[in-house]
Protein backbone atom coordinates (compact mmCIF):
# COMPACT_ATOMS: atom_id res chain seq x y z
CA UNK A 1 0.00 0.00 0.00
CA UNK A 2 2.54 2.30 1.02
CA UNK A 3 4.67 1.79 -2.70
CA UNK A 4 1.31 2.51 -4.39
CA UNK A 5 0.98 5.75 -2.32
CA UNK A 6 4.32 6.81 -3.12
CA UNK A 7 3.65 5.60 -6.79
CA UNK A 8 0.42 8.25 -6.84
CA UNK A 9 2.30 10.67 -5.59
CA UNK A 10 4.57 10.84 -7.96
CA UNK A 11 2.26 10.67 -10.70
CA UNK A 12 0.02 13.48 -8.86
CA UNK A 13 3.64 15.42 -9.26
CA UNK A 14 3.09 19.19 -11.14
CA UNK A 15 3.86 19.01 -14.85
CA UNK A 16 7.75 19.76 -16.08
CA UNK A 17 8.35 23.32 -15.05
CA UNK A 18 10.61 25.77 -17.62
CA UNK A 19 14.32 25.99 -17.54
CA UNK A 20 13.97 30.09 -16.08
CA UNK A 21 12.16 28.66 -13.14
CA UNK A 22 14.13 27.53 -10.07
CA UNK A 23 15.85 24.43 -9.30
CA UNK A 24 16.35 23.26 -5.42
CA UNK A 25 18.15 20.63 -4.24
CA UNK A 26 17.00 19.05 -1.06
CA UNK A 27 19.87 17.33 0.92
CA UNK A 28 18.43 15.52 4.28
CA UNK A 29 20.36 15.48 7.09
CA UNK A 30 21.98 13.66 8.87
CA UNK A 31 21.06 10.62 6.27
CA UNK A 32 22.62 12.51 3.55
CA UNK A 33 19.37 11.31 0.91
CA UNK A 34 19.16 13.93 -1.99
CA UNK A 35 15.84 15.28 -4.18
CA UNK A 36 15.72 17.45 -6.81
CA UNK A 37 12.81 19.62 -7.99
CA UNK A 38 11.73 22.90 -9.71
CA UNK A 39 9.74 25.18 -8.32
CA UNK A 40 8.47 29.02 -9.40
CA UNK A 41 9.79 31.96 -8.20
CA UNK A 42 6.91 33.98 -7.01
CA UNK A 43 6.57 30.19 -4.97
CA UNK A 44 6.58 30.80 -1.14
CA UNK A 45 8.27 28.46 1.16
CA UNK A 46 4.77 27.06 2.51
CA UNK A 47 3.93 26.23 -0.82
CA UNK A 48 7.26 24.53 -1.29
CA UNK A 49 7.48 22.35 1.88
CA UNK A 50 3.65 21.38 0.58
CA UNK A 51 5.27 20.08 -2.77
CA UNK A 52 7.81 18.54 -0.99
CA UNK A 53 5.65 17.10 1.43
CA UNK A 54 3.57 15.32 -1.29
CA UNK A 55 7.07 13.77 -2.69
CA UNK A 56 8.90 12.44 0.75
CA UNK A 57 5.88 11.85 2.64
CA UNK A 58 7.39 14.77 5.21
CA UNK A 59 4.78 16.57 7.10
CA UNK A 60 5.34 20.11 6.37
CA UNK A 61 5.04 21.38 9.86
CA UNK A 62 7.98 18.91 11.08
CA UNK A 63 10.24 20.55 8.10
CA UNK A 64 13.63 23.02 8.50
CA UNK A 65 15.03 24.16 5.72
CA UNK A 66 18.46 26.02 5.66
CA UNK A 67 19.77 28.36 2.80
CA UNK A 68 22.91 29.87 2.92
CA UNK A 69 23.21 28.66 6.74
CA UNK A 70 19.50 30.32 7.59
CA UNK A 71 16.27 29.24 8.35
CA UNK A 72 14.15 30.24 5.46
CA UNK A 73 9.95 30.05 6.67
CA UNK A 74 8.12 32.49 4.63
CA UNK A 75 8.44 34.73 1.83
CA UNK A 76 8.75 34.06 -1.70
CA UNK A 77 12.01 32.05 -3.23
CA UNK A 78 12.77 35.23 -5.52
CA UNK A 79 13.07 37.02 -2.73
CA UNK A 80 14.80 34.92 -0.42
CA UNK A 81 17.85 34.67 -2.63
CA UNK A 82 17.70 31.67 -4.74
CA UNK A 83 18.80 32.00 -8.51
CA UNK A 84 16.85 30.16 -11.73
CA UNK A 85 19.21 28.48 -13.72
CA UNK A 86 21.26 27.16 -11.92
CA UNK A 87 20.89 24.36 -9.02
CA UNK A 88 20.46 25.98 -5.32
CA UNK A 89 21.26 23.47 -2.43
CA UNK A 90 18.84 23.58 0.92
CA UNK A 91 19.35 21.26 3.41
CA UNK A 92 16.01 19.50 4.90
CA UNK A 93 16.02 18.82 8.79
CA UNK A 94 13.29 16.76 10.15
CA UNK A 95 12.31 18.03 13.50
CA UNK A 96 9.50 18.07 16.00
CA UNK A 97 8.19 20.52 18.41
CA UNK A 98 8.83 20.46 22.33
CA UNK A 99 5.03 20.42 22.93
CA UNK A 100 4.25 17.22 21.52
CA UNK A 101 4.84 14.76 23.66
CA UNK A 102 2.97 12.01 21.93
CA UNK A 103 5.05 9.57 19.38
CA UNK A 104 5.84 12.05 16.33
CA UNK A 105 4.32 11.08 12.73
CA UNK A 106 6.37 8.21 11.48
CA UNK A 107 8.75 8.53 8.27
CA UNK A 108 7.93 7.08 5.24
CA UNK A 109 10.69 6.60 3.22
CA UNK A 110 9.93 6.75 -0.56
CA UNK A 111 10.43 4.30 -3.13
CA UNK A 112 13.24 5.46 -5.15
CA UNK A 113 15.87 8.06 -3.37
CA UNK A 114 18.96 10.13 -4.79
CA UNK A 115 22.13 9.58 -3.62
CA UNK A 116 24.44 12.03 -5.14
CA UNK A 117 28.40 10.06 -5.15
CA UNK A 118 31.53 12.52 -4.68
CA UNK A 119 34.52 11.96 -6.53
CA UNK A 120 36.77 14.44 -6.30
CA UNK A 121 37.33 18.11 -5.93
CA UNK A 122 37.11 18.70 -10.33
CA UNK A 123 34.92 15.75 -10.86
CA UNK A 124 31.31 16.77 -10.54
CA UNK A 125 28.86 14.56 -8.79
CA UNK A 126 27.05 11.56 -10.06
CA UNK A 127 23.53 10.96 -8.64
CA UNK A 128 22.54 7.74 -8.59
CA UNK A 129 19.05 6.75 -8.42
CA UNK A 130 18.64 4.21 -5.74
CA UNK A 131 15.01 1.39 -5.41
CA UNK A 132 14.08 1.53 -2.00
CA UNK A 133 13.07 -2.40 -0.86
CA UNK A 134 10.48 -3.23 1.85
CA UNK A 135 10.22 -5.77 4.23
CA UNK A 136 7.68 -7.93 3.65
CA UNK A 137 7.62 -9.08 7.70
CA UNK A 138 7.20 -7.51 10.74
CA UNK A 139 10.83 -6.64 12.33
CA UNK A 140 10.89 -7.49 15.82
CA UNK A 141 11.65 -5.70 18.58
CA UNK A 142 15.06 -5.04 20.03
CA UNK A 143 15.01 -2.56 22.45
CA UNK A 144 15.90 1.07 21.81
CA UNK A 145 15.47 4.46 24.35
CA UNK A 146 13.86 7.70 23.86
CA UNK A 147 14.78 11.02 23.78
CA UNK A 148 14.33 13.32 27.09
CA UNK A 149 14.48 16.38 25.08
CA UNK A 150 12.60 16.16 21.37
CA UNK A 151 10.34 12.85 22.65
CA UNK A 152 12.11 10.50 19.85
CA UNK A 153 11.98 7.15 20.08
CA UNK A 154 14.93 5.03 18.82
CA UNK A 155 14.87 1.64 18.00
CA UNK A 156 17.57 -0.85 17.55
CA UNK A 157 18.12 -2.38 14.13
CA UNK A 158 19.63 -5.83 13.00
CA UNK A 159 20.51 -7.22 9.14
CA UNK A 160 20.88 -10.56 7.96
CA UNK A 161 21.65 -12.21 4.72
CA UNK A 162 18.98 -14.31 3.27
CA UNK A 163 19.49 -17.74 4.26
CA UNK A 164 21.01 -20.57 2.43
CA UNK A 165 18.90 -23.20 0.99
CA UNK A 166 20.17 -26.57 1.38
CA UNK A 167 19.01 -29.49 -0.22
CA UNK A 168 18.56 -33.29 1.47
CA UNK A 169 21.83 -34.57 0.13
CA UNK A 170 23.45 -31.45 2.29
CA UNK A 171 22.01 -32.45 5.43
CA UNK A 172 24.23 -34.28 8.07
CA UNK A 173 22.99 -37.74 8.86
CA UNK A 174 21.61 -38.05 12.12
CA UNK A 175 20.26 -41.44 12.35
CA UNK A 176 22.70 -44.56 11.48
CA UNK A 177 23.01 -47.61 12.89
CA UNK A 178 26.00 -47.11 15.04
CA UNK A 179 23.93 -44.37 16.84
CA UNK A 180 21.21 -47.11 17.70
CA UNK A 181 22.88 -50.03 18.40
CA UNK A 182 25.61 -50.28 21.29
CA UNK A 183 29.02 -51.85 20.89
CA UNK A 184 29.11 -54.93 23.29
CA UNK A 185 32.75 -56.27 23.70
CA UNK A 186 33.70 -59.75 25.67
CA UNK A 187 36.55 -59.92 28.30
CA UNK A 188 37.61 -63.23 30.48
CA UNK A 189 39.34 -62.90 33.51
CA UNK A 190 41.04 -65.68 35.99
CA UNK A 191 40.34 -65.07 39.36
CA UNK A 192 42.89 -65.69 41.80
CA UNK A 193 41.14 -68.59 43.54
CA UNK A 194 39.88 -71.14 41.46
CA UNK A 195 36.47 -72.49 42.36
CA UNK A 196 34.54 -75.02 41.57
CA UNK A 197 37.91 -77.77 41.49
CA UNK A 198 37.29 -81.09 42.58
CA UNK A 199 40.11 -83.75 43.29
CA UNK A 200 39.76 -87.39 41.21
CA UNK A 201 37.29 -90.08 43.03
CA UNK A 202 36.93 -93.65 42.71
CA UNK A 203 33.40 -92.20 40.62
CA UNK A 204 34.86 -89.47 38.94
CA UNK A 205 36.98 -89.93 36.56
CA UNK A 206 39.44 -87.18 34.48
CA UNK A 207 37.99 -86.18 31.04
CA UNK A 208 39.83 -85.65 28.14
CA UNK A 209 40.90 -81.50 28.19
CA UNK A 210 40.53 -81.24 31.86
CA UNK A 211 43.41 -79.66 33.24
CA UNK A 212 45.14 -80.85 36.07
CA UNK A 213 46.80 -78.62 38.70
CA UNK A 214 49.82 -79.82 41.27
CA UNK A 215 51.25 -77.22 43.95
CA UNK A 216 54.25 -75.69 43.66
CA UNK A 217 57.11 -75.83 46.11
CA UNK A 218 56.18 -73.70 49.15
CA UNK A 219 58.02 -70.08 48.93
CA UNK A 220 58.32 -68.60 52.44
CA UNK A 221 59.73 -65.35 53.97
CA UNK A 222 63.17 -65.91 53.81
CA UNK A 223 63.61 -67.15 50.34
CA UNK A 224 61.55 -63.69 49.42
CA UNK A 225 64.11 -61.88 51.80
CA UNK A 226 67.26 -63.30 49.96
CA UNK A 227 65.10 -62.99 46.52
CA UNK A 228 64.59 -59.30 47.28
CA UNK A 229 68.53 -59.21 48.14
CA UNK A 230 69.06 -60.65 45.35
CA UNK A 231 67.23 -58.55 42.79
CA UNK A 232 68.37 -55.47 44.76
CA UNK A 233 72.16 -56.05 43.93
CA UNK A 234 71.13 -56.48 40.41
CA UNK A 235 69.43 -53.01 40.09
CA UNK A 236 72.55 -51.34 41.90
CA UNK A 237 74.69 -53.55 39.32
CA UNK A 238 72.58 -52.49 36.33
CA UNK A 239 72.57 -48.66 37.57
CA UNK A 240 76.26 -48.61 37.74
CA UNK A 241 77.05 -49.87 34.33
CA UNK A 242 74.86 -47.61 33.83
CA UNK A 243 76.60 -44.52 35.40
CA UNK A 244 80.17 -45.88 34.26
CA UNK A 245 78.96 -46.56 30.11
CA UNK A 246 77.40 -42.41 30.69
CA UNK A 247 80.88 -41.38 31.96
CA UNK A 248 82.65 -43.13 29.59
CA UNK A 249 80.38 -41.38 26.73
CA UNK A 250 81.28 -38.23 28.40
CA UNK A 251 84.80 -38.67 28.17
CA UNK A 252 84.80 -39.75 24.72
CA UNK A 253 82.52 -37.17 23.49
CA UNK A 254 85.12 -34.22 25.43
CA UNK A 255 88.29 -36.13 23.45
CA UNK A 256 86.38 -35.88 20.32
CA UNK A 257 85.36 -32.58 20.81
CA UNK A 258 89.20 -31.41 22.13
CA UNK A 259 90.09 -33.31 18.94
CA UNK A 260 87.97 -31.55 16.83
CA UNK A 261 89.21 -28.47 18.33
CA UNK A 262 93.14 -29.12 17.53
CA UNK A 263 92.39 -29.84 14.56
CA UNK A 264 90.53 -26.81 13.65
CA UNK A 265 92.82 -24.70 15.07
CA UNK A 266 95.88 -26.40 13.15
CA UNK A 267 93.51 -26.05 9.93
CA UNK A 268 93.12 -22.51 11.17
CA UNK A 269 96.46 -21.73 11.76
CA UNK A 270 97.61 -23.20 8.14
CA UNK A 271 94.86 -21.30 6.92
CA UNK A 272 96.43 -18.17 8.46
CA UNK A 273 100.16 -19.14 6.96
CA UNK A 274 98.50 -19.75 3.27
CA UNK A 275 96.83 -16.45 3.30
CA UNK A 276 99.99 -14.58 4.96
CA UNK A 277 102.24 -16.20 2.55
CA UNK A 278 99.83 -15.35 -0.61
CA UNK A 279 99.58 -11.40 1.17
CA UNK A 280 103.33 -11.60 1.17
CA UNK A 281 103.69 -12.40 -2.45
CA UNK A 282 100.88 -10.37 -3.78
CA UNK A 283 103.08 -7.39 -1.94
CA UNK A 284 105.77 -8.08 -3.89
CA UNK A 285 104.12 -8.89 -7.17
CA UNK A 286 101.32 -6.02 -7.06
CA UNK A 287 102.66 -3.39 -4.10
CA UNK A 288 100.27 -0.73 -3.51
CA UNK A 289 101.59 1.30 -0.47
CA UNK A 290 104.66 2.49 0.96
CA UNK A 291 105.62 -0.32 3.26
CA UNK A 292 104.88 -2.69 0.16
CA UNK A 293 107.41 -0.36 -2.06
CA UNK A 294 110.22 -0.10 0.80
CA UNK A 295 109.68 -3.64 1.35
CA UNK A 296 111.11 -4.50 -2.28
CA UNK A 297 113.78 -1.75 -1.77
CA UNK A 298 115.55 -3.54 1.59
CA UNK A 299 115.07 -7.21 -0.22
CA UNK A 300 116.77 -5.62 -3.62
CA UNK A 301 119.55 -4.27 -1.28
CA UNK A 302 120.08 -7.38 0.55
CA UNK A 303 120.14 -8.92 -2.82
CA UNK A 304 122.57 -7.12 -4.31
CA UNK A 305 125.11 -7.25 -0.86
CA UNK A 306 124.30 -10.94 -1.03
CA UNK A 307 125.46 -11.12 -4.74
CA UNK A 308 128.76 -8.41 -4.37
CA UNK A 309 130.33 -10.58 -1.20
CA UNK A 310 129.84 -13.80 -3.70
CA UNK A 311 131.17 -12.43 -6.57
CA UNK A 312 134.08 -10.97 -4.27
CA UNK A 313 134.30 -14.72 -2.47
CA UNK A 314 134.77 -16.53 -5.29
CA UNK A 315 138.75 -15.55 -6.17
CA UNK A 316 138.06 -14.97 -9.70
CA UNK A 317 140.65 -12.51 -11.24
CA UNK A 318 140.35 -9.03 -11.27
CA UNK A 319 138.79 -8.54 -15.10
CA UNK A 320 136.55 -11.39 -14.38
CA UNK A 321 135.59 -9.96 -10.61
CA UNK A 322 134.43 -6.31 -12.50
CA UNK A 323 132.56 -7.89 -15.92
CA UNK A 324 130.26 -10.28 -12.86
CA UNK A 325 129.86 -6.82 -10.99
CA UNK A 326 128.96 -5.22 -14.04
CA UNK A 327 126.00 -8.05 -14.33
CA UNK A 328 125.15 -7.43 -11.30
CA UNK A 329 124.80 -3.56 -11.37
CA UNK A 330 122.73 -4.27 -14.93
CA UNK A 331 120.10 -7.01 -13.22
CA UNK A 332 120.03 -4.17 -10.41
CA UNK A 333 118.92 -1.22 -12.64
CA UNK A 334 116.38 -3.68 -14.13
CA UNK A 335 114.97 -4.38 -11.31
CA UNK A 336 114.89 -0.89 -9.74
CA UNK A 337 113.14 0.18 -13.32
CA UNK A 338 110.27 -2.38 -12.55
CA UNK A 339 109.64 -0.93 -9.00
CA UNK A 340 109.59 1.84 -10.13
CA UNK A 341 107.00 1.17 -13.13
CA UNK A 342 104.91 -1.04 -10.63
CA UNK A 343 104.77 2.52 -8.43
CA UNK A 344 103.61 4.62 -11.52
CA UNK A 345 100.51 1.74 -11.56
CA UNK A 346 100.23 1.60 -7.72
CA UNK A 347 99.76 5.23 -8.02
CA UNK A 348 97.22 5.27 -10.27
CA UNK A 349 94.95 2.57 -9.00
CA UNK A 350 95.58 4.42 -5.29
CA UNK A 351 94.46 7.75 -6.79
CA UNK A 352 91.50 5.48 -9.04
CA UNK A 353 90.65 4.19 -5.45
CA UNK A 354 90.74 7.35 -3.43
CA UNK A 355 88.66 9.63 -6.03
CA UNK A 356 85.46 7.15 -6.09
CA UNK A 357 85.60 6.27 -2.44
CA UNK A 358 85.80 10.20 -1.70
CA UNK A 359 82.89 11.01 -4.56
CA UNK A 360 80.74 8.26 -2.55
CA UNK A 361 81.22 9.20 0.92
CA UNK A 362 80.16 12.74 -0.67
CA UNK A 363 76.98 11.34 -2.20
CA UNK A 364 76.14 9.13 0.93
CA UNK A 365 72.56 10.01 2.63
CA UNK A 366 73.12 11.49 5.95
CA UNK A 367 72.67 8.85 9.24
CA UNK A 368 70.91 10.82 12.33
CA UNK A 369 69.67 8.95 14.82
CA UNK A 370 66.07 8.85 15.63
CA UNK A 371 64.28 9.38 19.77
CA UNK A 372 63.75 5.40 19.03
CA UNK A 373 67.40 4.78 18.79
CA UNK A 374 66.66 4.03 15.01
CA UNK A 375 69.33 5.22 12.52
CA UNK A 376 67.14 7.09 9.54
CA UNK A 377 69.19 8.06 6.35
CA UNK A 378 68.08 11.06 4.46
CA UNK A 379 69.14 12.61 1.29
CA UNK A 380 70.08 16.48 1.28
CA UNK A 381 70.03 18.63 -1.49
CA UNK A 382 73.84 18.84 -1.24
CA UNK A 383 74.14 14.76 -1.78
CA UNK A 384 71.96 14.30 -4.14
CA UNK A 385 74.03 17.20 -6.40
CA UNK A 386 77.03 15.26 -5.37
CA UNK A 387 75.46 11.92 -6.60
CA UNK A 388 74.52 13.28 -9.84
CA UNK A 389 77.82 14.91 -10.28
CA UNK A 390 79.63 11.09 -9.27
CA UNK A 391 77.29 9.81 -12.08
CA UNK A 392 78.25 11.59 -14.46
CA UNK A 393 82.25 11.59 -13.85
CA UNK A 394 81.52 7.45 -14.11
CA UNK A 395 79.96 8.37 -16.78
CA UNK A 396 82.95 10.04 -18.63
CA UNK A 397 85.52 7.46 -17.66
CA UNK A 398 83.24 4.66 -19.62
CA UNK A 399 85.12 3.10 -22.24
CA UNK A 400 83.75 1.29 -25.18
CA UNK A 401 80.58 3.40 -25.35
CA UNK A 402 78.62 3.87 -29.04
CA UNK A 403 79.35 7.26 -30.65
CA UNK A 404 75.42 8.32 -29.66
CA UNK A 405 75.82 7.13 -25.90
CA UNK A 406 79.39 9.20 -25.86
CA UNK A 407 77.55 12.44 -26.92
CA UNK A 408 74.77 12.14 -24.49
CA UNK A 409 76.95 12.14 -21.39
CA UNK A 410 79.06 15.21 -22.98
CA UNK A 411 75.71 16.88 -23.63
CA UNK A 412 74.76 16.30 -20.14
CA UNK A 413 78.12 17.37 -18.49
CA UNK A 414 78.24 20.29 -20.75
CA UNK A 415 74.86 21.36 -20.01
CA UNK A 416 75.76 20.72 -15.63
CA UNK A 417 78.96 22.71 -15.95
CA UNK A 418 77.46 25.40 -17.91
CA UNK A 419 75.25 26.87 -14.89
CA UNK A 420 78.40 28.44 -14.04
CA UNK A 421 80.52 31.12 -16.02
CA UNK A 422 84.44 30.67 -15.10
CA UNK A 423 87.43 29.64 -16.91
CA UNK A 424 87.59 26.13 -15.72
CA UNK A 425 83.77 26.07 -16.76
CA UNK A 426 85.39 27.23 -20.04
CA UNK A 427 87.76 25.02 -20.53
CA UNK A 428 85.98 22.20 -19.77
CA UNK A 429 83.20 23.41 -22.33
CA UNK A 430 85.71 24.19 -25.03
CA UNK A 431 87.16 20.16 -24.46
CA UNK A 432 83.78 18.59 -24.71
CA UNK A 433 83.33 20.64 -28.17
CA UNK A 434 86.45 19.39 -29.36
CA UNK A 435 85.88 16.10 -28.74
CA UNK A 436 82.23 16.25 -29.95
CA UNK A 437 83.79 17.43 -33.31
CA UNK A 438 86.05 14.90 -33.90
CA UNK A 439 83.95 11.99 -32.91
CA UNK A 440 81.09 13.39 -35.52
CA UNK A 441 84.38 13.43 -37.96
CA UNK A 442 85.02 10.02 -36.94
CA UNK A 443 88.58 9.98 -35.01
CA UNK A 444 89.68 7.04 -33.69
CA UNK A 445 89.43 6.19 -30.18
CA UNK A 446 92.92 5.93 -29.79
CA UNK A 447 93.27 9.33 -30.23
CA UNK A 448 90.82 10.81 -27.88
CA UNK A 449 92.57 9.23 -24.94
CA UNK A 450 94.33 12.28 -24.07
CA UNK A 451 91.43 14.90 -24.27
CA UNK A 452 89.10 12.48 -22.82
CA UNK A 453 91.52 12.38 -19.67
CA UNK A 454 91.91 15.53 -19.68
CA UNK A 455 88.39 16.74 -19.58
CA UNK A 456 87.93 13.91 -17.03
CA UNK A 457 90.27 15.99 -15.09
CA UNK A 458 89.23 19.14 -15.36
CA UNK A 459 85.77 17.63 -13.92
CA UNK A 460 87.36 16.19 -11.41
CA UNK A 461 88.15 19.62 -10.05
CA UNK A 462 84.98 21.01 -10.92
CA UNK A 463 83.23 18.01 -8.59
CA UNK A 464 86.12 18.79 -6.04
CA UNK A 465 85.38 22.87 -6.04
CA UNK A 466 82.75 24.10 -3.08
CA UNK A 467 81.29 26.41 -4.63
CA UNK A 468 79.81 24.41 -7.35
CA UNK A 469 79.52 21.38 -5.13
CA UNK A 470 78.91 22.35 -1.28
CA UNK A 471 79.33 18.76 -0.21
CA UNK A 472 83.10 19.01 -0.96
CA UNK A 473 83.24 21.33 1.55
CA UNK A 474 83.48 18.63 3.41
CA UNK A 475 86.85 17.29 2.17
CA UNK A 476 88.76 19.99 1.87
CA UNK A 477 92.14 19.93 4.11
CA UNK A 478 93.12 23.36 3.91
CA UNK A 479 90.36 26.31 4.84
CA UNK A 480 88.18 28.00 2.17
CA UNK A 481 89.29 31.34 2.98
CA UNK A 482 93.25 30.23 2.12
CA UNK A 483 92.64 28.72 -0.98
CA UNK A 484 92.82 30.64 -4.22
CA UNK A 485 91.34 29.50 -7.01
CA UNK A 486 91.85 31.77 -9.76
CA UNK A 487 89.82 29.93 -12.16
CA UNK A 488 86.69 29.21 -10.42
CA UNK A 489 86.02 33.06 -10.09
CA UNK A 490 83.25 34.20 -11.91
CA UNK A 491 83.92 36.18 -14.89
CA UNK A 492 81.94 39.53 -15.18
CA UNK A 493 80.37 40.61 -18.20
Amino acid sequence: MEGEEASAALAAAPPAIPDDEIEIKFVIIPEGFSHIRKFSPAASVQETKEIVEQDLRIPAANMKMMFDGQEISAGALRDIGFVSGQTNQVELRIVYLEEQHGTPTSYVMPDVISVAVHFGVDIPPKVIEVPIERATMKKPFLGGYRSRKSHIEYHHASSQTDAVKRTDDSRPVKVHREAQTAIVQTRSQQSVREQGTQMPTGHLEMEEGDEVLRPLPYFDSEQLAELRLEKAIDLQRYTRGWFARNSAAAVRAAQAEAAAELAAQEAAQRQEAEERHAREIQRRMHPQTRDDFELLYNELEAWRLQETRRINGEGWEEPERLEALSRLLLKEQKLLQTIDRLRLQANDENREKRIRSTLEMMSAPKRWLMSDCEVSQVHTPFTTRAKELMELYHGLRLPLLTVDERLDVLLHVKWTVKEFDCNLTRDIVELIDREADMLNRGRAESSLIGLRKRAANLFLQFIETPEFNPEAGRFQKVPHELIVRPNVRPIEA
